[in-house]
């Protein structure tokens, strides 16, 4: 692992380089005659190459080890550095001269001056070469910060979709139980229904999101099944009106509202119980309104809020920048609206 770091980063010097050559020749080319262009350019080639192995072992190496607690050890590195960005270059440039890799183009000058311009040279990469790394570290940071942060919601998202499933799965068992205890002949039907949730829970819903119409039937599957604990007296209205239904939705994000309008207020409701539900998308603008019998006056109009909705108000904090879930307690009726975004999806 640490090999591949290593040769990662050294081929971002190598891109530094090419973009320092490249900012050279448009400076030679601004400043120079174009017949002495072409041997200039060599003449940078040659010394981009030892100024690409330095720098890399100053950036990478040496820097990130020096420390006030090694104060000597420190300042003998950095005078180190200082030689290899003067006479250490000055030696590499006489060495291309003798390999015929680097040619003399304006001279002969004295021994201090080439010295002297060799190590302004030398200076300019080592404040290019910083100043890029440091640009492309910060941006490298900050796409790890955001990449860290969309793992950690969605590993919360998939927490609190796994206390919701096996939530409403409780539910349903339990309105079953409630079936095969009184031997009703509507558990077997049940069951069917329960089968067909419980086929969509384990293979519709690992994708971030599902067509409407597969909730929509979901949606319609619990209410019938809810609808074989109740006698007549249950009234239940779901409508719905949706211009398009391959719109996509996050799976299950809409059952705890009707879970929700079933055990707290059907469940508990003694005179005419009633669930009104009501789903409009258009535009790509979520409309949710459940309104559900009580067994208790408004009060003081506090609405505490059960597991299932402060589990579906985190989820749309992590899903959506733009929507509403507002509850609203009135005498005898418990009533949910829902508006969504759907293009503000995160």
């Amino acid at each position: 692992m640490g090999k591949l770091t290593d040769i990662k980063r050294f081929k971002l010097y190598l891109w530094i380089v090419l973009a320092y050559l490249l900012l050279k020749l448009l400076t030679d080319a601004a400043q120079q005659s174009h017949e002495k262009l072409g041997i200039r350019m060599l003449d940078d080639i040659w010394k981009a190459a030892y100024l690409l192995v330095v720098n890399y072992f100053l950036f990478e190496r040496t820097l990130p080890k020096l420390s006030w607690k090694r104060f000597f050890r420190s300042f003998l590195w950095l005078l180190f550095y200082g030689f290899l960005y003067s006479g250490g270059i000055y030696i590499w440039r006489c060495i291309g001269i003798g390999l015929h890799a680097y040619t003399v183009v304006d001279g002969p000058f004295p021994t201090n001056k080439i010295i002297a311009d060799l190590m302004g040279h030398s200076l300019g990469s080592v404040f290019f070469f910083g100043i890029v790394r440091h640009v492309y570290n910060h941006i490298k940071l900050k796409r790890s910060a955001q990449q860290l942060l969309i793992e950690k919601q969605q590993a919360e998202l998939n927490y609190l979709k796994s206390q919701t499933n096996p939530h409403f799965l409780f539910n349903t068992l339990n309105n079953i139980y409630s079936l095969a205890r009184d031997k009703s002949d509507l558990a077997a039907e049940s069951i069917m229904r329960l089968s067909k949730i419980l086929r969509y829970m384990l293979y519709e819903t690992d994708s971030p999101y599902t067509a409407i119409e597969q909730d929509l039937k979901i949606i319609g599957d619990y209410i019938a099944l809810e609808k074989l604990r109740y006698d007549e007296t249950l009234h239940v209205n779901f409508n719905y009106d949706i211009e398009d239904m391959k719109q996509a939705l996050p799976p299950l994000l809409l059952m705890p509202l009707v879970e929700n309008a079933f055990k707290y207020g059907a469940s508990e409701t003694r005179s005419q119980p009633f669930v009104d539900i009501h789903l409009s998308i258009k535009k790509r603008q979520l409309l949710f309104i459940v309104k559900n019998s009580t067994g208790e006056p408004a009060g003081n109009g506090k609405v505490k809020e059960s597991i299932g909705l402060s589990n579906l108000r985190r989820q749309l904090e992590l899903l959506y920048t733009d929507y509403n879930l507002a509850l609203q307690q009135e005498e005898f009726v418990f009533i949910v609206t829902l508006n969504i975004n759907l293009a503000s999806h995160v």
